[in-house]
């Protein structure tokens, strides 16, 4: 069974970035794109909430806070790029 989706935020903001820093570097890369998403009261593939907004697709854990599966703009990110949700 699902656990109810009034237990989840109502809203994240996923980053996407071209990837993480190399090991030993502080710094992470630039931003590629910024996305508000709000939750659809669905449930995706990986079994996490499913978030929507602005060409973003997201399927995100909240205990973790771990963007578990993402489109951008319906297709997958290009080899390489991350999501992940935005401090605060």
């Amino acid at each position: 069974m699902e656990p109810s989706s009034a237990s989840h935020p109502a809203s994240y903001t996923v980053v996407v970035r071209p990837g993480l820093a190399e090991p030993g570097d502080p710094a992470r890369r630039g931003v590629l794109r910024t996305a508000l998403v709000e939750a659809t009261g669905e449930f995706g593939a990986s079994g996490y909430p499913r978030y929507a907004g602005e060409g973003v697709q997201a399927d995100i854990d909240p205990e973790t806070r771990t963007v578990e599966a993402v489109t951008l703009d319906g297709a997958e990110l290009p080899y390489g790029w991350v999501a992940q949700l935005a401090e605060g």
